[in-house]
């Protein structure tokens, strides 16, 4: 049975900590407004939008490519984090926490893409 991209364990998690970053990035300084918060808001909406944008291309090999776009994302914010905590901006428990959060999505991603890889 095809499920729906939302009932996903990996989409739920991703869009749960897009709202995460959002709601945390609302704390940052005002001259980060262009810079660091555009860009973690940017890579964390990524990963849930392209899943989704993936999941509704014409194919299979379509949708492996979005879900490596999605793999990217989750890249780049591990380093968002990361300099996010150096200057700041994070505590170091909130860093940990989201760190450990991306790279389960991480492994999600790569098990989706390998299922994926299956059906090409």
């Amino acid at each position: 049975m095809i499920r729906k991209v939302e009932d996903l364990d990996v989409f739920k998690l991703a869009h749960s900590l897009a709202l995460e970053v959002y709601k945390l990035t609302e704390n940052f300084p005002p001259e980060e407004k262009f810079g660091l918060i555009t860009q973690m808001r940017r890579s964390a909406s990524s990963i849930p939008m392209n899943i989704m944008e993936g999941s509704n291309r014409l194919n299979t090999r379509e949708y492996r490519r979005f879900v490596g776009i999605a793999k990217g994302s989750a890249g780049e914010i591990l380093y968002q984090i990361f300099l996010s905590k150096d200057l700041g901006y994070i505590s170091e428990e909130i860093y940990l926490d989201l760190k450990n959060k991306y790279e389960i999505i991480i492994k999600m991603l790569s098990n989706l893409a390998k299922s994926l890889n299956k059906k090409v």
